[in-house]
C-alpha cells in the first residue's frame, strides 16, 4: 500500500491510509478528499480519492430533507457561477496589456443577488449560521473544519452545533422565499 503523508506540515511521518481516510485536496486546503476502494470491471482493486459531499451525506443520513438539500445545491451552484471561490484560475478573458479587470456577466451579478441574499436572509455572513454556509457550502469546507477553524466567542464549536448550525440555515433558507415562489429565489 502507498504511504501518503498526513498532514502538510513537516517533520510528520507518513501514515498509510486506509479506506476512507480523508486528506486535503492540493491547492484547496479547505476541502477533504475521502479515498475510496472499488473494483474495476475487471475485478481489480482501484484506489481514487472522491470529495467529501457534506450535504449529500447529510441527506443520507436523513438530516436534511429533499428542500434542505436542493437549497444548499442551489446555493453551491449560485457561489459556484457568481465566481466567489477564493482560488480560481485567472479569467481567460484577460488580455495581456489590459488595464482593468474583465467586467462580470449578467449571470454572475445575479449569482452575486442570490448569495448575497441568501446571506442575509440568515443574519449576514458575520452571523454562525452565514458564516457555515459560505464556507461549508461555498467554499467547500467540512462542518469539521468550520467548527474548529471558526469557533464562537474564541472557543471552538463542537461538530454536533456546528452541524445544527447547518441544518438550521438550510431550513431557513428553504422556507425564506418571501414570494411565495421557488425557495431559491431568496
Amino acid at each position: 500500500m502507498a504511504e501518503r503523508a498526513a498532514s502538510g506540515r513537516q517533520g510528520v511521518a507518513a501514515k498509510p491510509f486506509g479506506e476512507g481516510t480523508r486528506l486535503l485536496v492540493p491547492g484547496k486546503p479547505r476541502r477533504e478528499l475521502e479515498e475510496v476502494r472499488e473494483k474495476d470491471p475487471d475485478g481489480r482493486v482501484v484506489v481514487h480519492d472522491r470529495l467529501v459531499d457534506s450535504l449529500g451525506r447529510m441527506r443520507k443520513s436523513g438530516a436534511i430533507d429533499s428542500a434542505m438539500y436542493d437549497v444548499g445545491r442551489a446555493f453551491q451552484a449560485a457561489f459556484t457561477i457568481a465566481s466567489l471561490d477564493p482560488l480560481r484560475a485567472a479569467p481567460a478573458l484577460r488580455v495581456p496589456g489590459a488595464r482593468r479587470e474583465p467586467e462580470l456577466s449578467e449571470r454572475q451579478i445575479d449569482a452575486r443577488r442570490r448569495v448575497h441574499a441568501a446571506l442575509q436572509a440568515l443574519g449576514g455572513i458575520n452571523s454562525p449560521a452565514g458564516s457555515c454556509v459560505w464556507h461549508v457550502l461555498g467554499c467547500g469546507c467540512s462542518i469539521r473544519q468550520w467548527a474548529v477553524r471558526q469557533g464562537w466567542n474564541g472557543r471552538p464549536v463542537r461538530q454536533e452545533q456546528a452541524q445544527g448550525v447547518l441544518i438550521a440555515a438550510l431550513g431557513v433558507l428553504a422556507s425564506s422565499d418571501g414570494h411565495g415562489n421557488d425557495p431559491t429565489a431568496w
